[in-house]
């Protein structure tokens, strides 16, 4: 793996989506309106909208970056552009982490803004520190980065990357604990729920929201949904094919 070579892919990504400021915007005010549409949904019950909110904090970034990486990728794939990459001297891993690079700088972005307006600017109740609030925001915007960059390579079009939504996000929305408690679910249920990512990233949320400093459960919570991410985007590099001939 190259430094300069990720900086360069991460760069180009970069200028690439610099063309497109509807996306960008869109990336970046979704969650924000979602959020700011959340309070006062339950602006009756504070107590309701910090338990969920605090929630969704992390669940919005990782849902809005896998769509976006997931079409932004099968563009780059579908054009032949990766693979017009992959005839240079550049490895899989490069590529991979330049455009992960690239997309999770605006995360970081939509992180700060969403997490920003919660805690300033809604009320937001937490007992931690809003810094971790936004780390875990962090990483879940990298793992849905990195499962949009996976998925991208077994849809054919667009309107395929879109539908691998349902497939991929919604049962760990279903099993994250956002509706009910995991502990109430059916057994097989809740067992299936600790082997998916979101779960990790919700209980996370959930350590800030309830605990005044870093807890032993909070480190294993971001341990697994870095992990994943790292996980993912190694799986992502390895559907990369070079072209031989």
């Amino acid at each position: 793996m190259n430094l300069s070579r990720t900086l360069a892919t991460a760069a180009r990504v970069l200028r690439q989506l610099r063309h497109d400021p509807r996306t960008i915007a869109l990336m970046l005010l979704i969650p924000c309106v979602m959020i700011f549409l959340l309070r006062y949904v339950f602006d009756a019950n504070p107590a309701t909208f910090d338990n969920i909110g605090s929630a969704l904090l992390g669940i919005f970034p990782l849902i809005t970056m896998f769509l976006v990486a997931s079409i932004a990728t099968l563009r780059e794939r579908t054009s032949g552009t990766l693979e017009r990459l992959l005839t240079m001297p550049i490895g899989k891993a490069d590529v991979i982490a330049g455009y992960a690079l690239a997309f999770g700088a605006l995360a970081v972005l939509q992180s700060v803004l969403a997490t920003a307006l919660s805690v300033r600017g809604l009320g937001l109740d937490i007992i931690g520190s809003p810094w971790l609030l936004l780390l875990v925001a962090l990483l879940d915007a990298v793992l849905g980065t990195a499962l949009g960059l996976f998925v991208s390579a077994f849809a054919a079009s667009e309107f395929q990357a879109v539908q691998f939504m349902p497939a991929v996000i919604f049962p760990q929305l279903l099993l994250c604990g956002l509706f009910t408690p995991r502990g109430a679910m059916q057994p097989v249920l809740e067992g299936l729920s600790y082997a998916l990512p979101m779960s990790y990233a919700v209980d996370g949320m959930n350590e800030v929201l309830r605990h005044p400093d870093v807890t032993g459960i909070f480190f294993r919570d971001i341990a697994v949904v870095a992990g994943c991410a790292l996980l993912v985007l190694g799986l992502g590099a390895a559907t990369l094919r070079r072209r031989t001939t």
